[in-house]
C-alpha cells in the first residue's frame, strides 16, 4: 500500500477518536516500515519479529499520546527503534548468564534410554537424603521439595525460620558433597 501525504496521520487521528478500521489500516500500512527498522537493528529474524510485536504493543498502549498535527512516521520509528534496542539489551544481559542448551547432546534420546542410569541416580539420591539428620530432611522437604514459604515451613516443622534456613543450607551442602556436585 502506498502512503499519501498525511494519510497515516489522518488514520491515527481517526483511531484516537475510536475508528477501529482506521487503526487497522494504519497498523497494516506501517508494518513493513516497522519490520524494516527491526531487521536493520537485529540480525535474528525471530528476534526482529518479536521487536516488531513489542513495538505494536507499545504503539497500542501509547496511541493516545500521539499528537495528530505532528508527522507520525518519526513517532513510529522512534518506538520501533527503542523496542529493538530493548531486545538487544535483554539478549546481551541474558547471554552472559545463560548457556544455550543446543550445545549439549541429548541424554534421554528415547523413552527407556538410560533407565539404568536414572535408577542408579535416584537410588543414590534417596540414600544421600536418608543419611541427613531428621531436621535437615524435614527442612529440605518443606522448604525445597514442597517449596513452602519459610513462615509456613517453620510453623509445620516447629523450627524457627532461622533454624529452618540453616538446616536447609546444611542439607543442600551435604547432598552436593555426597553426590559429587561440590569440588
Amino acid at each position: 500500500m502506498t502512503r499519501t501525504e498525511g494519510e497515516w496521520e489522518a488514520w491515527m487521528a481517526a483511531a484516537q477518536a475510536g475508528d477501529a478500521r482506521a487503526y487497522d489500516r494504519l497498523l497494516r500500512a506501517a508494518l513493513p516500515l516497522l519490520r524494516a527498522i527491526a531487521r536493520r537493528r537485529i540480525q535474528n529474524a525471530a528476534e526482529a519479529e518479536d521487536a516488531v510485536q513489542d513495538a505494536l504493543l507499545t504503539i497500542h498502549t501509547l496511541r493516545h499520546t500521539y499528537e495528530p498535527e505532528r508527522p507520525i512516521r518519526p513517532w513510529l520509528v522512534a518506538i520501533c527503534e527503542r523496542r529493538a534496542i530493548d531486545r538487544l539489551r535483554r539478549h546481551g544481559r541474558r547471554g552472559g548468564r545463560e548457556t544455550p542448551i543446543d550445545d549439549f547432546r541429548e541424554t534421554l534420546a528415547s523413552p527407556g534410554a538410560n533407565q539404568g542410569e536414572v535408577r542408579v541416580a535416584s537410588a543414590e539420591l534417596r540414600a544421600a537424603v536418608a543419611e541427613l539428620s531428621e531436621a535437615q530432611r524435614t527442612a529440605l522437604g518443606l522448604a525445597k521439595l514442597e517449596d513452602l514459604p519459610l513462615a509456613e515451613a517453620s510453623a509445620r516443622s516447629g523450627m524457627s525460620v532461622g533454624a529452618l534456613k540453616v538446616a536447609t543450607h546444611r542439607a543442600m551442602k551435604a547432598l552436593r558433597k555426597r553426590l559429587g556436585a561440590e569440588d
